[in-house]
């Protein structure tokens, strides 16, 4: 009876503690994972919403970019990180939908490993080449590469930026060496600099080079063509048929988090995506701001999972 009535007080202060610690909730700085470089379109998100989140939570966030093998670095910190809600992800597609087929080993666990907190906006990519390439349209860029087999190469940032321009080369036939590298950033730098021959990237990561000519957007890969570019087709208008590829940002946290914090997280995320100034601020980076319940945002999460198992292995993309 005693150890019965010593598990029932523990079970009591816990629960006392973490309604404490709730209430409480946030009295020290937020550290948010950003799994990519600095200047990537997911750190460009991350920092006009957190400058929304500073002043409505009272609370300080930091920005900490932990770049490399397509997001697993972040993503296994923050699964090993402490449930108390000072460590937030900034995740996408590539860490938890893509890379758990496109690579035979994972550190975490996409589904088990997190609690998910909301789903914020989405972008949509863009097919990039050179401006002094010549190449001017999808249909140029499909010549070139056939007409120089193996001798055309595309760059990529993390794995959705692979399966996309993976699906590309394989849905027009095309014969073009893939080249990995640690961030969007650091792809584009090669782009521009001829390395490279074209390459597929988040809006916000690329419209700022398309706007000031040192890049050339070719298409969106959207079922529908973008807002902010309105001029560009999508990649099946410009004659490669079914191809549709977007990816999503949203918060998540440590599994063990207390539910009523993840509650707290995911009100101020809402109320700061619904701020004209956050909401103006992402569409000019090219991203739609969706917001919702963390259940609803659980519900997608696992809806991921069937659908990225049939892109990548209609993009003929290999584990590694």
């Amino acid at each position: 009876m005693k150890w019965m009535c010593r598990a029932l007080s523990t079970v009591l202060l816990i629960g006392v503690s973490t309604i404490a610690a709730a209430q409480t909730y946030p009295d020290k700085p937020i550290r948010v994972l950003v799994p990519f470089a600095a200047g990537s379109g997911t750190d460009i998100l991350a920092r006009i919403v957190t400058d929304e989140l500073r002043t409505s939570m009272g609370a300080n966030f930091v920005i900490d970019n932990r770049a490399g093998a397509s997001g697993q670095i972040a993503a296994e910190l923050v699964a090993k990180a402490n449930a108390d809600g000072y460590t937030l992800f900034l995740s996408t597609n590539t860490p938890h939908s893509a890379n758990p087929f496109l690579f035979k080993k994972l550190a975490y666990d996409p589904v088990k490993d997190y609690a998910s907190v909301s789903r914020m906006i989405y972008f949509v990519f863009i097919l990039v080449v050179h401006p002094n390439s010549g190449i001017k349209t999808v249909p140029d860029l499909i010549a070139y590469v056939k007409a120089n087999p193996g001798k055309t190469s595309y760059a990529f940032g993390n794995s959705t930026g692979q399966v996309n321009g993976a699906f590309f080369v394989s849905a027009a036939k095309l014969d073009s060496l893939a080249v990995p590298y640690k961030s969007t950033p650091s792809a584009m730098t090669d782009l521009i600099a001829g390395q490279v021959q074209f390459m597929f990237a988040t809006a916000s990561s690329v419209i700022p080079q398309v706007r000031s000519g040192r890049l050339r957007a070719l298409a969106v890969t959207s079922a529908h063509r973008s807002r902010t570019l309105p001029d560009l087709p999508t990649v099946e208008e410009a004659g490669v048929p079914r191809f549709e590829a977007t990816t999503w940002h949203g918060v998540v946290v440590p599994a063990a988090t207390a539910p009523a914090i993840v509650k707290t997280i995911n009100a101020a995320i809402n109320s700061a995506l619904s701020a004209d100034d956050v909401k103006e601020r992402l569409s000019a980076q090219g991203a739609e701001t969706q917001g919702g319940t963390s259940s609803e945002f659980a519900a997608y999460l696992r809806n991921e999972i069937p659908k990225w198992t049939q892109v990548v292995r209609e993009s003929g993309a290999k584990p590694e």
